[in-house]
């Protein structure tokens, strides 16, 4: 059987500490929350790695260091009501669960998004809710949010998802620009909004999230 809290730890000293990411909350969450229950069985073997996890087409869970650093960017606390835009089986809802007020975590696909409520209740998660929804547009009706997770990579962020925001409410996002990404965090401050760069992070551009294509004759 493998040994899966040996892995943990291993994922966060390999992982996770050597990108900086220092905080205890996110350390704790890590090495708390079974990384290999919220991924498909065929792919628990891989659940520790250090790359993104595919769980469907075009959707994964992000690697332990891009979401590590994604939080430590977001500086979530006990106090935070966040949105977790594309949690998928619900790893990222579990792990900021550990870190936040509330989690209200969104997937488009019904069947998954009750699957990571089960997981999740499982596993004793009870201040984080997963509903079925449109990922762009997010939850308004839960909102205002102190922080936003999107959970897989943008060309563009609707400004729908902006104005689920409370003022100083921070967005964390991976933009994609072919196969390369950056994630940037946007900060709303009274009506302005700003985007600045945090680190290099890749993912597959989530449903929703991609440019209009200009058709050219």
């Amino acid at each position: 059987m493998a040994d899966y809290a040996q892995r943990r730890t291993m994922m966060v000293d390999t992982q996770v500490r050597p990108n900086d990411v220092t905080k205890f909350p996110i350390i704790e969450a890590m090495l708390h929350v079974p990384r290999e229950v919220f991924v498909p069985a065929t792919k628990r073997e891989a659940a520790y790695v250090g790359e993104n996890v595919e769980f469907a087409r075009g959707r994964v869970v992000l690697e332990a260091r891009t979401l590590a650093k994604m939080l430590d960017a977001l500086e979530i606390d006990l106090h935070s009501m966040v949105l977790d835009l594309g949690c998928g089986y619900g790893y990222s809802a579990a792990v900021i669960a550990r870190m936040a007020e509330a989690v209200v975590a969104v997937e488009e696909d019904e069947a998954l998004a009750a699957e990571a409520q089960g997981l999740l209740a499982e596993q004793g998660v009870d201040n984080a809710v997963v509903i079925s929804g449109t990922l762009a547009m997010g939850a308004a009706k839960h909102g205002p949010y102190d922080a936003i997770v999107l959970e897989g990579g943008v060309e563009t962020v609707p400004q729908a998802l902006i104005d689920q925001l409370k003022d100083g409410g921070r967005i964390a996002a991976i933009f994609m620009d072919g196969a390369l990404g950056t994630v940037r965090v946007g900060v709303k401050a009274g009506t302005g909004f700003s985007w600045h760069f945090s680190f290099n992070a890749a993912a597959p551009v989530l449903p929703g999230f991609a440019k209009e294509r200009e058709f050219v004759l």
